[in-house]
């Protein structure tokens, strides 16, 4: 019954740094028979022809060339999500020693959850970077120690009486991950030389390093009937995998392209997110390669289509007030249309009811979510790319319950909901 939720959960296991998520859907593409393209590299591109192309390492775009002119309306269709996610990064020169413990000196990344951290088994991914041929040319390498690694303890009830009536967490004090217990040859390099024996090189060749402390547990299902799913990284790995199934299912008309952002967690104002110029390149670069001028470009964009794809918030059992009096989805119910008029997301009527009349003809459940007017909530980077691409944009996502914890929440059969209208999209 609940098909998609398998890949779903394999795709998150294989994907615990934007790094990693970027090659998980680079060998997803192979597999489907997509061409690799250097984002360096001159193009010649072909009609009916597949590709993708890596940005960094942790931003990636899939697009298909299909029969017909690029200059009609609604020839070109986008799915955009993002590739990052709430938690903590390790900093440079990261060993402590404190009273015989070794600890990880770390920062926070995005707005995670932060007691949703503690006491779980969490391991170390990322890129650790090497000296190359030559300064100009250094090794980059994936790292995924895949296995319990270190541990942020809580402290004891008896030791804060208090603890149950709320706590605020310092994150330079309270959320630093413990990674060894050491006798009297204590030493700070301990992490190089935890880095240098799991990538095989000599510690002193190691020059950087951009590394995720993640959960451990991997995502299962639950619920009496199974309908349930908790996991790390729903956000934003259930939309990443529908983008890809979407494009890799895609029709032979048109342009369809799937932009998978890194940074979004953090604002989008990177080379690799969504506020970048990347987007518009690639599409400039797509029409000139096909023979198009930038007029015709031009009309190209201005009848496209987004959709802007990232987790909503599901109506929380435990705390229905939070949610708007007249827009309350719940798990298993459909994906989610996300509208505001802040335009936090990006949204107009037009783009909603292209949505809404997609899921009637593909009898896919749907569901609407406004913020209440007194609780202003998160942005997208819906908004982001399409003031930099001007494509009629609508932000979806599917429901899900603790947002940016450690672990969260969603109903199975909304993945299948969210897959299925980007296809129809893409199939359009």
């Amino acid at each position: 019954m609940y098909g998609d939720i398998i890949d779903l959960l394999e795709f998150i296991k294989k994907s615990p740094s934007p790094w990693h998520t970027v090659q998980t859907a680079a060998d997803m593409l192979l597999e489907a028979g997509f061409q690799e393209l250097d984002w360096t590299d001159g193009w010649q591109l072909q009609q009916e022809g597949r590709y993708f192309t890596k940005i960094y390492g942790s931003s990636i775009f899939a697009f298909t060339v299909g029969k017909g002119q690029l200059t009609e309306k609604n020839s070109l269709r986008l799915a955009a999500a993002h590739t990052d996610f709430p938690g903590f990064r390790i900093k440079p020169e990261a060993g402590i020693i404190k009273d015989g413990y070794g600890l990880l000196n770390t920062e926070g990344y995005g707005g995670a959850i932060l007691y949703s951290w503690l006491d779980r088994p969490l391991s170390i991914a990322g890129k650790v970077v090497a000296r190359g041929k030559d300064a100009l040319t250094p090794e980059t390498m994936l790292l995924d120690f895949a296995r319990p690694l270190v541990t942020i303890p809580s402290l004891a009830i008896h030791m804060d009486k208090k603890i149950n009536e709320g706590k605020a967490f310092n994150k330079q004090k309270d959320m630093l991950p413990l990674a060894a217990v050491f006798g009297k040859e204590d030493t700070k390099s301990f992490l190089l030389d935890l880095l240098s024996a799991e990538a095989g090189v000599a510690k002193e060749d190691i020059l950087s390093y951009e590394l995720n402390i993640y959960p451990y547990e991997p995502g299962c299902q639950l619920g009496i009937a199974g309908e349930l799913v908790s996991s790390p990284r729903l956000d934003n790995i259930t939309s990443v995998v529908a983008c890809l199934q979407g494009i890799i299912e895609s029709g032979t008309d048109g342009l369809n392209i799937i932009a998978l952002f890194d940074n979004e967690e953090i604002g989008s104002r990177t080379k690799q997110g969504a506020a970048s110029a990347n987007l518009m390149q690639l599409i400039e670069r797509i029409y000139t390669s096909m023979g198009y001028t930038r007029e015709q470009m031009w009309q190209g964009i201005n009848g496209g289509f987004m959709l802007s794809v990232d987790v909503a918030h599901g109506l929380h059992p435990n705390y229905p007030d939070k949610t708007d009096p007249t827009n309350r989805p719940m798990l298993n119910k459909g994906f989610v249309i996300k509208q505001a008029a802040s335009q936090s997301y990006a949204c107009d009527a037009e783009a909603v009811a292209m949505v809404k009349g997609l899921c009637q003809e593909r009898d896919i459940p749907c569901q609407q979510y406004v913020n209440r007017s007194d609780m202003p909530g998160g942005a997208t980077l819906g908004s982001i790319a399409s003031a930099l691409v001007p494509v009629r944009t609508v932000d979806i996502g599917v429901p899900i319950l603790a947002m940016h914890s450690a672990r969260e929440t969603m109903g199975a059969a909304d993945q299948t909901a969210l897959c299925n209208v980007i296809r129809g999209l893409f199939q359009y």
